[in-house]
């Protein structure tokens, strides 16, 4: 089952349990797509379900069908952290961008569903190859200063991860978009703490990030990333607060492997995925809601 959106004119607002019941199913897409193929990132994938859930069933303005790689006239969505391309991959197919069935070829030879999302095989949704840590901010910025240029009043967004802001080309795009003042461009990072080498904070602190960023010439806003109405609200507030002449970023506190108790709390599941047995257990602990693919 899919929900098939076309929202070009209008954003589609939905009601929280709805969009609880649609990160639910996302969770279990995502378990499942990487125990098939013994291969991909779970634990991010499943700590950004929420966000993702309401940034293209709530939050932004946007079309499925037809999909159009220039997006006039909509906001557009840029993955940086590209290796967590199922959490991704499910919110496209449940929104109607390509059948939910296609989430059954992930990672395999020839599929459009490739390990970190690709541009060669035009799947809809997917406008630059990602995955190459630090340099999402930058296109996203292009993307955003194009925009401006053709009078077009649309947002841009971008999720990134936190150890990729150990990245220096993260923070030359952050001086830039500030500079140049890009202010429809509405950056997010995934502060769930943890990289697949272990804590952030062991392998190279990043301080304190809310503070560096309002340094670097940026309004901040901060939200629990599991909390449905918070993520909606701070959404909204920095939509609203847009216009400034200032980027925005949203510091969005997560847990690595939300939703699967054994997968909470480590780093072990950054690129890790479930035997069958850990599958079954995983599933038992999130609802199907919308139909498995």
């Amino acid at each position: 089952m899919f929900l098939p959106l076309n929202l070009h004119s209008n954003i589609l607002k939905m009601e929280t349990k709805e969009l609880q019941n649609i990160a639910s199913q996302v969770r279990r897409d995502i378990v499942r797509m990487v125990a098939q193929v013994s291969s991909g990132h779970p634990g991010g994938s499943l700590g950004c379900a929420d966000f993702l859930t309401v940034l293209y069933f709530d939050s932004m303005k946007h079309s499925s069908t037809p999909f159009s790689i220039d997006g006039k006239g909509e906001d557009l969505f840029f993955l940086s952290n590209g290796h967590i391309s199922p959490v991704w991959y499910s919110v496209l197919a449940r929104a109607g961008y390509f059948p939910v069935a296609d989430l059954g070829t992930f990672r395999r030879l020839g599929s459009k569903l490739q390990g970190h999302p690709s541009t060669d095989k035009k799947l809809p949704g997917i406008r630059i190859a990602s995955g190459s840590l630090g340099q999402g901010l930058s296109v996203a910025i292009g993307a955003a200063e194009t925009k401006k240029l053709n009078g077009d009043d649309s947002f841009v967004f971008t999720l990134h991860g936190d150890g990729e802001l150990q990245e220096g080309q993260i923070w030359e795009a952050a001086i830039y978009a500030a500079a140049k003042k890009v202010d429809k461009l509405i950056a997010t990072i995934d502060y769930n703490g943890r990289q697949i080498d272990g804590d952030v904070n062991d392998v190279m602190d990043l301080g304190n990030l809310a503070a560096k960023f309002a340094a670097f010439g940026w309004i901040v806003y901060e939200m629990d990333g599991h909390n449905i109405d918070e993520i909606k609200a701070t959404i909204a507030k920095a939509k609203a607060g847009s216009g400034q002449g200032k980027p925005s970023v949203i510091i969005m506190k997560t847990e690595m492997g939300k939703g699967v108790d054994f997968m909470e709390g480590t780093h072990k599941w950054h690129g890790s995925a479930p035997n069958a047995e850990q599958l079954a257990s995983a599933l038992t602990q999130l609802e199907e809601t919308l139909g498995d693919y």
